[in-house]
């Protein structure tokens, strides 16, 4: 209760002198650690080996989770530091460190310029194919917060390329590969995930430039509805296949219905609730997307470990 009263304060008080203390709890706060739950992708491919894993892959996954972790830090750094002005007239974004003038934006960059420096060279001693992979991830990420997430609908694909790559980068990790169908699914599970957090954004700020990203006034809802319904489709039959294509056993395909209501639930919350923004947050603040998810992750383990 203390800590949380403490961030509080350091967010919504830009101009009180802070010390070094409070600096760290910034800094912190800035590498936005309640992101990194988009990196348990890399561990999709320890989940699907688990009839042969072994320590040794499970140290590996982790080392992996932990650099993507890092370097997925460093972009937020480097994106909310170009984004920094335009992000203090977000009703939501101006709360963040640099937004809201609470840290030193170039004590920030700093940071994220070292621990780039320290997760590129770890990687390329743990292999160097994952080493390539996160290298191409931080790119990719680079340009999108250059340039990319102003041009229409390369901004969804570009983000959808960065779970496809965390996928990746896990099966490298401990040498393991995976199915064309499965990363399809990833690709088309992410695209899904991006364009309803746009069209959720279009309906927030749309009406206010200065709170908006510039790419929104190339969406429409409609537009959108129509991408989505196509990706959604997409997803299911793709992950219906991978489950009989997959080279595992069949039972996967008791899984399906998993995917199915998390799909339809999502859907749900955007269109009835009205909410989407925020797909990190979603996922532990719906319960039923929260519990599915935790089932269909049990399911998966056991009809591996028990039927494969």
């Amino acid at each position: 209760m203390g800590v949380k009263m403490s961030l509080s304060r350091i967010q919504f008080s830009p101009e009180k002198n802070y010390t070094k203390k409070n600096t760290m709890i910034l800094l912190f706060v800035q590498l936005r650690p309640k992101q990194w739950v988009k990196n348990l992708l890399v561990f999709a491919a320890l989940i699907f080996s688990i009839k042969i894993s072994n320590l040794e892959m499970l140290y590996n996954s982790v080392i992996a989770f932990t650099l993507f972790c890092l370097v997925s830090s460093c972009v937020y750094i480097l994106n909310d530091f170009l984004d920094r002005e335009a992000d203090s007239n977000h009703p939501i974004k101006k709360k963040r460190p640099m937004a809201s003038g609470a840290l030193n934006p170039y004590l920030a960059l700093i940071l994220g310029f070292l621990l780039l420096c320290l997760s590129l060279t770890f990687s390329y001693y743990l292999n160097i194919h994952f080493f390539l992979v996160l290298a191409v991830y931080f790119i990719t990420n680079l340009l999108y917060s250059l340039r990319l997430k102003h041009i229409v609908i390369i901004d969804v694909m570009s983000i959808a390329a960065g779970f496809v790559l965390r996928a990746v980068a896990g099966g490298l990790a401990i040498n393991v590969p995976f199915t064309p169908w499965f990363l399809i699914c990833i690709l088309l599970l992410s695209l899904f995930l991006a364009i309803s957090k746009r069209r959720q954004e279009l309906f927030l700020y749309v009406g206010n430039k200065e709170a908006s990203r510039k790419v929104l006034r190339s969406y429409s809802t409609e537009f959108l509805d129509q991408l989505n319904s196509i990706v959604t489709t997409a997803t299911i039959i793709s992950y219906s296949l991978f489950t009989f294509t997959s080279n595992h056993t069949i039972y996967l395909m008791w899984t399906i219905p998993f995917v199915i209501y998390g799909i339809f639930r999502y859907l749900y919350l955007i269109h009835i609730e009205e909410k989407g923004e925020m797909p990190d947050k979603m996922l532990f603040e719906d319960k039923h997307i929260l519990i599915t998810v935790c089932l269909y992750a049990v399911s998966v383990i056991s009809i591996l470990y028990y039927f494969d």
